[in-house]
């Protein structure tokens, strides 16, 4: 038996997104543009088992996310954990939400155990609220954006679209220069992560806003929505220059007032484990938390 995981192209774009629609989860990664960006840095690989789709690592590490698709699951689950006892490892899972391990608990009852890594939980957010920064917990992200105005009277904000995205590229790259990225080997493949969303923004059907303060584009984010539920919009990059007193606070708002119409929430990603940033992403009190983990049989982790 021989599972070969394939690094994402363009071209395989619509036969992962076929299965993606059966993907009942919030998750960040749950997305073919989030996939097939990142592995270029990552070695992230997909396969199909039984009529379901796994993401896993092309260079033979055996960890699998959750399968997703119209297939078996357990037939499916069968299959991944004969392979790993052929190759003599052990069976392992990766960002598995607590959903996910309730499905897998219901078709192995005490077999596996999962251990959650605080570091890779997506932050969740209700749209109304970022919109609105209503009430007392957001009062100072109110103030912010007022300032913002105050300081900056003809601000504009407009959607990203093929006459503006090169402009939105050339800010990125100005960025870039300006947060030392090259000397810094996880901003160096988030920035160049970010140059692609861009460079791709029309092929990936990305959404996406930006910010103009005379006349100049200085803060923009880009998204897409994730799930069968269709109900989350996922923020999978903002950036704006530091010196713009309250950028970072305007261009979140407007993307929520803008974009995120019809959708009930939106994820911000994780915070990989970096305080500065976790706590910025609890000052916007987060709904809730999407807890990933890594499962292994009982006794394993």
């Amino acid at each position: 038996m021989e599972i070969k995981m394939k690094r994402p192209e363009l071209e395989d774009r619509d036969l992962i997104n076929s299965y993606l629609k059966y993907a009942d989860t919030r998750s960040c990664e749950m997305t073919f543009a989030n996939t097939y960006l990142w592995s270029r840095h990552y070695g992230t690989g997909f396969t199909i088992v039984d009529d379901m789709l796994i993401f896993g690592e092309v260079d033979g590490v055996y960890s699998y996310t959750f399968p997703v698709g119209p297939g078996d699951l357990k037939a499916c689950l069968e299959t991944l954990m004969a392979h790993c006892r052929e190759k003599q490892v052990p069976f392992q899972l990766h960002n598995i939400t607590k959903e996910d391990f309730a499905k897998l608990e219901e078709l192995y009852p005490g077999r596996f155990d999962i251990r959650y890594e605080r570091d890779y939980a997506d932050y969740v957010y209700e749209t109304e609220k970022l919109a609105s920064l209503s009430g007392k917990k957001l009062h100072s992200k109110k103030n912010h954006v007022n300032k913002f105005k105050s300081l900056y009277p003809d601000w504009s904000y407009e959607p990203i679209t093929k006459d503006n995205v090169e402009e939105c590229f050339q800010m990125a790259l100005r960025w870039r220069e300006l947060n030392g990225c090259e000397a810094d080997e996880e901003k160096h493949a988030e920035i160049c992560v970010t140059l692609n969303f861009l460079r791709l923004f029309e092929e990936l059907e990305m959404r996406g806003g930006a910010l103009r303060v005379n006349g100049e584009i200085v803060a923009f984010t880009v998204g897409e929505p994730v799930g069968m539920r269709q109900d989350t919009l996922v923020v999978h990059i903002e950036k704006a220059f530091s010196d713009i007193q309250g950028a970072y606070t305007m261009i979140n708002q407007q993307f929520a007032i803008h974009e995120g119409k019809g959708f009930q929430y939106m994820n911000r990603e994780d915070d990989v484990g970096e305080e500065g940033l976790r706590q910025a992403k609890l000052s916007y009190k987060p709904v809730f938390l999407i807890e990933k983990g890594v499962v292994r049989e009982r006794g394993l982790l």
